[in-house]
């Protein structure tokens, strides 16, 4: 997904994007930190409106930020519910930080990496079953997430001799870690029958980050997430096509996505929704581990914000 940067009244596009003068205002990088940290927030749960972003400075230079998530959850089986979810996701954040003694000034190149994995283990808990064998479950899930972000500073003596205290020991290699401890609950609708298979699901999660361990000191801080999604998916034969000795099917495929708390807005937009449409191919009569295989095309849009996207799913 690629998203556009709209404007300079977004606050936290302010506080990644804006240069920083160290002998004038040295605690706007701890600023920054936080918001890295709030970054990290987008990837803690499986979203599809938010897997893959890319947001650059409005020009055709390289994205500031890169953020790409992957992962999924599923039921281990109708006689023991047990839920289980992961993902894992990588961002690229390069700011750019301006160093002066008051007499001449330097542009300072960083590139800030981050690695986060989280998971989530929950329950079925059945409450409805309609005419169509469609069945309606409750699923409280308690989620984790453990992180990490590197800062890789390259510069020459210049910075080296203008410069030493904890602030610049953290753009020097300096390290954030993160942890994460929060849960979802869920409303999940499935029916899968000959004709048609459909999945809805409502889902709301929290979760509040916090550093940890032997991060620099110039960077602790917190940081909480906060969302409410809807995801529905419907697949259906495509005419009477085959292809591995099974129907190919269609896939209809829509989500939204409402951003709340410290969340909301913090990337220019509150909420992203998604429209897919793609095609699955079902390899089960063969002795392979891989059942399905589904390939979507997706358009995202929010608050002055689209893009777009290709996703690849699969089931065992």
């Amino acid at each position: 997904m690629t998203v556009p940067l709209p404007g300079a009244h977004i606050l936290l596009a302010a506080l990644l994007f804006s240069p920083v003068c160290f002998a004038l205002d040295g605690n706007r990088l701890k600023q920054r930190a936080d918001a890295v940290l709030t970054l990290m927030s987008y990837t803690v749960v499986p979203d599809i409106t938010a897997s893959d972003l890319n947001i650059g400075s409005g020009n055709n230079e390289s994205h500031e930020l890169s953020i790409t998530q992957f992962g999924g959850g599923a039921t281990l089986s109708e006689s023991f519910p047990l839920y289980l979810e992961g993902t894992m996701s990588y961002s690229r954040y390069d700011p750019q930080f301006i160093l002066t003694n008051g007499e001449e000034s330097r542009k300072i190149p960083t590139k800030w990496n981050s690695v986060t994995a989280s998971g989530g283990i929950g329950w079925d808990f059945h409450l409805y079953t309609d005419k169509r064998g469609g069945n309606l479950v409750l699923r409280p899930i308690a989620n984790v997430m453990l992180g990490t972000m590197v800062s890789d500073l390259r510069v020459g003596t210049y910075v080296l001799e203008q410069r030493r205290d904890s602030d610049f020991d953290f753009l020097d290699g300096g390290r954030l870690n993160a942890y994460g401890l929060g849960g979802s609950v869920m409303l999940d609708y499935e029916l899968f029958s000959r004709p048609q298979d459909i999945d809805i699901e409502l889902r709301y999660s929290g979760m509040s980050l916090q550093t940890f361990g032997n991060t620099s000191s110039a960077v602790k801080g917190h940081a909480s997430t906060e969302n409410l999604g809807l995801y529905l998916r419907r697949r259906a034969p495509l005419f009477d096509w085959k292809l591995l000795k099974s129907p190919v099917r269609y896939v209809l495929e829509g989500a939204h996505t409402e951003y709340l708390g410290d969340q909301r807005g913090q990337l220019g937009f509150n909420s992203l929704s998604s429209v897919g449409l793609g095609f699955e191919l079902d390899s089960s009569k063969y002795d392979v581990f891989i059942t399905r295989t589904r390939v979507v095309a997706r358009y995202m849009f929010g608050n002055n914000t689209t893009g777009y996207g290709i996703g690849l799913a699969m089931s065992f």
